[in-house]
Formats: C-alpha cells, sequence, structure tokens
C-alpha cells in the first residue's frame, strides 16, 4: 500500500499530552495501568468480560443462554437473552432521580429550544410506539425515517425499538432517488419524515422528496407516511396514506409496555456507501449493540451526572444512532441535538449552544474543526467556553495542527482530546483514549477500547512492523460488529471477512482502512484504501457518484476520485466524456454538479469536472485510477503504465483536454 507520503508526516509528530492529574484522579478509568488491566482481562477471556459487563450496565428480561456464538464469519451475543433498548433508554431511569432529569435538549435553527425530561421522553416515545401500531406497524417491520434534526426523529427512533420494529434512517440530505432505493431494499412498511427541517438560514423541504420516492407505486411496501410539522410550508397530500404528526398523537395511550426482544433480533439497518454502486444496508441487532454502544460512551466520555454531552452528527448517519440516542440515553444522560450549523447569520453558532447549556462534553468531526479554524479565533474567544471539560472528534482522521488548534483554542489547553476511530460496521468506538488513562498525541486514535483485538496486517494477514503502513484489522469479535449485510449474507462475508484470505480457521475483520502503529502501540490511520470517499465524514462510493453522472444524457462515461481539501477531507473530482453531439462547456459542468445533487444529494456535489475525450484504461477497459487520483491532485503521476492502451491519453488529462 502506498503509505509513504502520509505516513512521513505523522512519523515527525513526537507531542504528547498527558490527562492532568485532577482529571485523572475523578476519572472512571484513571491510569494506564487501569487501562491495560482491562484490556488484558478482556483478551484473555472475552466472553466473561462481556457477560460481566452485560450483567451490571443493562437490564433484562430474560439472561442469556450462551455469551458468543462464533461461526465465522457470523457471531451471534447473549443467545437466549431478552431485553429491549427502549427499556433501557428510558424505563428503567424512571424508578431513579433521573425521572426528572433532562433527557434531550433541543435548539433549533431559528432559535426554538424544547428540553424533554426521561419521564417527557417515555411518554412521548409509547404514544408514537402505539401511534405505529395503529397504522400497522407490527414486530419485525421496517419503519423508514427521513427527518431533519429535531426531537421527533429520537423519539421516532425509540419508538420502533420499543415495539421491535427495526428502523431505518435515511439522512436528510438523500435525494428522492436515493430515498426510494433504500426504502425499497428495506422494504418500509411506513415512513416518518417532516414537511421540511431549517438549515443554514433557510428551510429545507422534505416532504416532497418523499412525495417523489413514492410516487406511481415505486416503494410498493410503504403503506402509510407520519408527518411532523416543522416548518410550515405547504405540502401535498396523500388521502388514505399521509397522517399528521401532530394530529394523531393526542388520540392514543401513552401506555405501551416494552417489547421483550431477542438479544440477536434486528434493531436496524443503516445504509452506507460501497464500492459497487448499490448501498449496503449494515444490521445492527439488540442485544450487544445495546451493550457496546453504551460501554463505550460511559468510559470514552468519563460520563458523570452532572454533564451537558453534545454530538453535532445527524442522527442519520451511525454516529448520531450510537451516540446521541442510544449509548448516552441508555447511560442516563443529558443528550444535545442541535438542528442547524455554522451559517452566514451566525458562524458562531456551535460556541453560542456550548455557552447557553454549559455544554461539557462535546463532539464532532475533523471537517467541522478545519471550517472553525478558517472562520478565525474570534469567535469561540467571544463566549463562555469554560464548561468544556472533554472534547471529541470523529469521522475521518485528522491532521495534528487541526488537533492542536481544537486543544488550545476551543479546549483552552485543559480538555482531554478523545479522537475515535470506527464505523457504521463496526457500531462504536474501536479505536479511542481513555481520557482519564491515555496520553494523546495529535492525529492518533491511540489504542483499541478493552475487548478489541486490532491489528495491523499486509495482504496475506501477517503482521507488519511498527510504523510500517498495512490494514487495519479486528481479530476477534465485539458485541457491537454489524451481523450481516441486510438479505446480502455472500456480500457481507467478500466485503469484511474474505479480503484478506482466512487462516487456519482464524478470520480477520478488514476495516477498509490503511493504517500504521508506532513503537507506542498507538494506531494511527491513515485513510481508504478503498474507492470510498470521505467528505466531511460522509462515506460515499465512488460508483454511487459515477452511476449518476452516466445516467445523463450528455454524458458517456465517468470516473470519480478523491481530492484532499482543506475543510471537506476530500472532495468529489469527476473525469467526464461527453456524448458525440455535447460540446464541454461551463453550463454543463453546472447542470452536471446540479444532477449529481438531484440523484444522490448535496454531500455527493462534485467540487470539480473536468472533461476529457477519453480515460486511461487497461487493455482489458479497467479505468487506472491511480493515474486519476494523481492527477486530480496535481501530483506527478507515477507508476507502471505499459499496460495502458492508449498512451496519449495521459499527457491530454494534463493539459486538461
Amino acid at each position: 500500500m502506498a503509505q509513504s507520503s502520509s505516513i512521513e508526516s505523522v512519523l515527525q509528530e513526537q507531542r504528547v499530552f498527558p490527562p492532568s492529574a485532577e482529571f485523572a484522579q475523578q476519572a472512571r478509568i484513571s491510569s494506564m495501568a487501569a487501562y491495560q488491566a482491562l484490556y488484558d482481562k478482556a483478551a484473555a477471556d472475552p466472553a466473561a468480560f462481556w457477560a460481566e459487563l452485560a450483567e451490571q450496565e443493562l437490564d433484562w428480561f430474560k439472561k442469556w443462554d450462551t455469551v458468543l456464538d462464533w461461526q465465522p464469519p457470523f457471531a451471534k451475543w447473549f443467545v437466549g437473552g431478552q431485553l429491549n433498548i427502549s427499556y433501557n433508554c428510558l424505563d428503567r431511569h424512571l424508578t431513579t432521580w433521573r425521572r426528572n432529569k433532562a433527557a434531550l435538549i433541543w435548539e433549533g435553527e431559528p432559535g426554538d429550544s424544547r428540553t424533554l425530561t426521561y419521564a417527557q421522553l417515555h411518554r412521548e416515545v409509547c404514544q408514537m410506539a402505539n401511534v405505529l401500531k395503529s397504522l400497522g406497524v407490527q414486530k419485525g417491520d421496517r419503519v423508514g425515517l427521513y427527518m431533519p434534526m429535531i426531537p421527533e426523529a429520537a423519539i421516532a427512533m425509540l419508538a420502533c425499538a420499543r415495539i421491535g420494529a427495526p428502523h431505518t434512517v435515511i439522512f436528510g440530505g438523500f435525494s428522492a432517488e436515493a430515498l426510494r432505493d433504500r426504502l425499497n431494499d428495506a422494504e418500509a412498511k411506513v415512513v416518518i419524515t417532516a414537511d421540511g427541517g431549517f438549515r443554514k438560514d433557510k428551510a429545507v423541504a422534505l416532504k416532497p422528496a418523499v412525495d417523489q420516492a413514492l410516487e406511481d407505486d415505486s416503494v410498493p411496501s410503504v403503506q402509510h407516511v407520519l408527518v411532523v410539522k416543522r416548518t410550515g410550508a405547504e405540502v401535498d397530500w396523500s388521502e388514505g396514506r399521509d397522517v399528521w404528526w401532530h394530529e394523531v398523537q393526542p388520540t392514543v395511550s401513552a401506555n405501551c409496555p416494552a417489547e421483550p426482544m431477542d438479544s440477536e433480533d434486528m434493531l436496524f439497518i443503516l445504509y452506507t456507501s460501497g464500492t459497487t454502486g448499490k448501498p449496503k444496508g449494515v444490521v445492527h441487532t439488540t442485544g450487544g449493540y445495546n451493550l457496546y454502544t453504551h460501554l463505550t460512551f460511559k468510559w470514552t466520555f468519563d460520563i458523570q451526572d452532572t454533564d451537558v454531552y453534545w454530538c453535532t452528527a445527524d442522527v442519520g448517519w451511525i454516529t448520531g444512532h450510537s451516540y446521541i440516542v442510544y449509548g448516552p440515553l441508555s447511560n442516563g444522560a443529558t443528550s444535545l441535538m442541535y438542528e442547524g450549523a455554522p451559517r452566514p447569520s451566525n458562524p458562531g453558532c456551535f460556541w453560542d449552544v456550548v455557552e447557553k447549556y454549559g455544554v461539557s462534553l462535546f463532539y464532532t468531526a475533523p471537517t467541522a474543526i478545519r471550517a472553525f479554524i478558517k472562520m478565525g479565533d474570534q469567535l469561540p474567544q467571544a463566549r463562555d467556553l469554560s464548561s468544556l471539560r472533554i472534547l471529541g472528534t470523529v469521522g475521518e482522521p485528522i491532521n495534528p495542527e487541526a488537533w492542536m488548534w481544537y486543544h488550545r483554542v476551543i479546549g483552552g489547553g485543559r480538555c482531554p482530546i478523545v479522537d475515535t476511530w470506527w464505523q457504521t460496521e463496526t457500531g462504536g468506538f474501536m479505536l479511542t483514549p481513555l481520557p482519564g488513562a491515555t496520553p494523546t498525541k495529535p492525529g492518533s486514535a491511540t489504542k483499541p477500547f478493552p475487548g478489541i483485538q486490532a491489528d495491523i496486517v499486509d495482504s496475506e494477514g501477517n503482521p507488519v512492523g511498527d510504523n510500517e503502513g498495512g490494514y487495519l484489522v479486528v481479530r476477534h469479535p465485539w458485541p457491537s460488529m454489524m451481523r450481516t449485510v441486510y438479505g446480502d449474507d455472500d456480500r457481507f462475508r467478500r466485503t469484511y471477512w474474505e479480503h484478506i484470505p482466512p487462516k487456519d480457521g482464524q478470520y480477520l475483520y478488514f476495516a477498509g482502512d490503511g493504517a500504521r502503529k508506532d513503537k507506542d502501540g498507538y494506531f494511527w490511520v491513515m485513510g481508504r484504501t478503498d474507492d470510498v470517499l470521505n467528505v466531511s465524514g460522509h462515506r460515499l462510493g465512488t460508483m454511487e457518484i459515477e452511476s449518476a453522472l452516466v445516467s445523463h444524457p450528455a454524458v458517456a462515461e465517468a470516473a470519480v476520485v478523491g481530492r484532499k481539501d482543506e475543510v471537506k477531507g476530500e472532495d468529489v473530482y469527476a473525469f467526464v466524456t461527453l456524448e458525440g453531439t455535447y460540446s464541454p462547456s461551463d453550463d454543463l459542468k453546472a447542470e452536471l454538479k446540479q444532477h449529481v445533487v438531484n440523484e444522490i444529494g448535496a454531500i455527493a456535489r462534485p467540487g470539480e469536472i473536468q472533461f476529457t475525450d477519453a480515460l486511461p484504461k487497461t487493455r482489458s477497459g479497467k479505468i487506472i485510477r491511480r493515474f486519476l487520483r494523481n492527477l486530480a491532485s496535481g501530483e506527478a503521476v507515477v507508476g507502471d503504465a505499459t499496460t495502458m492502451e492508449d498512451q496519449s491519453v495521459l499527457e491530454k488529462l494534463r493539459q486538461g483536454a
């Protein structure tokens, strides 16, 4: 793997930041010796380690018979056990002082706000669970959510979990076509949406995309659409299908006992981009996911009863599932949701929210941090950020200088930074510092969470030496691991477990990321090894974007690569060959960019489109993408070009032809 240029830059990183004695003294895990003891205990007997924690941390209706049933690559955890994640997030707190504690604090972009205590949230979740039942949703039926960042999104998730109806949350930035594909794959029975939401100083419509996705009975499984009134925009209405949330909620009982769920019953499907163009439906189940998100949140954020925790992600992504809703609420924490984003009318809005609510735990993405840096130090310095005690980062590797700015300007030099590496597929943090124990190094996700046996190997599965680039793998199952790709066990096996050939019955989970490990055992994640781009922390398949471009009548062929971007991490760079009757123009570029937005969503909009007469291909017709990556980045084209069908293509591309 060609990781050398990245590795050379981070090998220079010598700065180390140990936890302060004051912080370590009050932390749940207060030293590296304590971390190592937990790690060694888990490695010695993983089943006993997880069983003890499952008994201590969760409420079960029925205890399991078997901790782990591992039939590679398929795992079942706490087999025979019964519980309900909605119960663990809500009901069990109602008999304690937390009954009247804030569970969700919500701040809307226009400035409206709402706080729901655990008792109030429980009531609304029970009502919505009964609404879903009244719409014909039964245990096992899938429910699609296409929502803005409003409390109803979390309420709907917990209501689905309460009655055993797996949810599939589809990010509100996706287009009608992308929404249709996902609803069809999941065979959703009901869709929950809103008229719209607020984003960057304007109302963004959502209901029209749902109407478009469902037109002409193109998603035959959907029987009802439940709509939240958020913006007040006028919407088209399908009588008999569409239902207003605010009209049906008061008509049902607030009593809805949580359905006992088998530990391995499906909790949700979450779609993530794949290299083949067809999104993968990542399946997570109930018991192991509940335990792992609960524990990783508790230890990584050192949660205390007085904390106000804010994760800036959207609930449409795994971060929102695990660390806005399920992990925090299972711990009885106060979780803040924010509808807005830094915008022209208020670029410092994040720091207003921190100051207003006394946020103590702040979790955001490197792409946001890089945007904050560009806005200047004066915005955060104009607010009181003294309530902050832990900072987190998620979504992609963070470059050391952005880490240092975050530490110095936002954390005032006093807040530990937990740089977390994990994936939709893993369910929860895999590599992370524990803030009271782990000395941190800017740019490193540090060490595996206790119970995670991570390693760096070559393409044959052999461990590599210190500071050698390789593939990041996990050697042993963990409770919140994805169980399969929905409806496609074979794809699950191929994608994650056979990329590195199994040897002697040992299967390695292949994360798809390149990484290295330094002499101290710290992991440095270097980025994707496949053709999935990481744009502002969102994973996008190149094939999806190429397919969208080629669907335009002007495009004969397209190849998409990633180009480094100071703010987004990666930007979409497209090489496009036109059909014979079309000519390159700026107007056509703009049209193609908008076409991608219409097909996939604004997050996939190409930053640059380069027209070309031909693409560099092997004689067998395969596009040589490494050359395109070089060209997009303005680097010298390196590597063996002897397999190219037409050597002149590269020179034309260099000249922008």
